[in-house]
């Protein structure tokens, strides 16, 4: 089961497909990544201002971007691949609800990105949700040995949500 908090901060008007779009993402993430257990995370939609004060001040990096994610109690499951149950079995605490973390999307990047990359806000807004939910699972893409095994992840679970390019 998931338990999703999705917190609009960014001032500005969020329709309703928006916070589908991003609940389908994460779903879909979840289940391509073989997990089922009881997952609670949130997501804050945010503007370029707040994206930057919240990179600064946890991340000590002064300047605006797309989205930033923050692990909690997952960091270690990507060493788990394949083997969710496992994953969870192997916790020496085990929780009713696991947390995976915090999400922070900054809207006012979705159309700009959208227009460069030539594809639409939804697509931007859902690969950005997906990106995101995948760092929270401790994927990550800075070496590129690790963006090997991250992008076609996220490739794959686009395709699942039938969003392509």
């Amino acid at each position: 089961m998931l338990d999703l908090e999705i917190l609009n901060e960014s001032g500005k008007d969020v329709d309703e497909n928006s916070y589908a779009l991003i609940e389908n993402a994460i779903k879909t993430s979840l289940a391509f990544m073989g997990i089922d257990e009881n997952i609670s995370a949130s997501v804050f939609l945010v503007n370029g201002e707040k994206i930057q004060e919240v990179n600064r001040d946890y991340r000590n990096v002064d300047k605006v971007t797309d989205v930033l994610s923050f692990p909690m109690d997952l960091v270690e499951f990507i060493s788990y691949e394949g083997r969710a149950k496992e994953f969870f079995e192997a916790q020496e605490v085990h929780q009713i609800q696991y947390f995976l973390g915090d999400i922070f999307i900054n809207l006012d990047r979705i159309k700009d990105q959208a227009l460069e990359y030539g594809h639409s806000e939804e697509r931007e807004l859902s690969y950005l949700t997906v990106h995101s939910l995948l760092h929270l699972l401790g994927y990550d893409h800075i070496e590129e040995g690790d963006r090997l095994i991250m992008r076609p992840r996220e490739d794959a679970i686009m395709e699942r949500l039938g969003i392509l390019r």
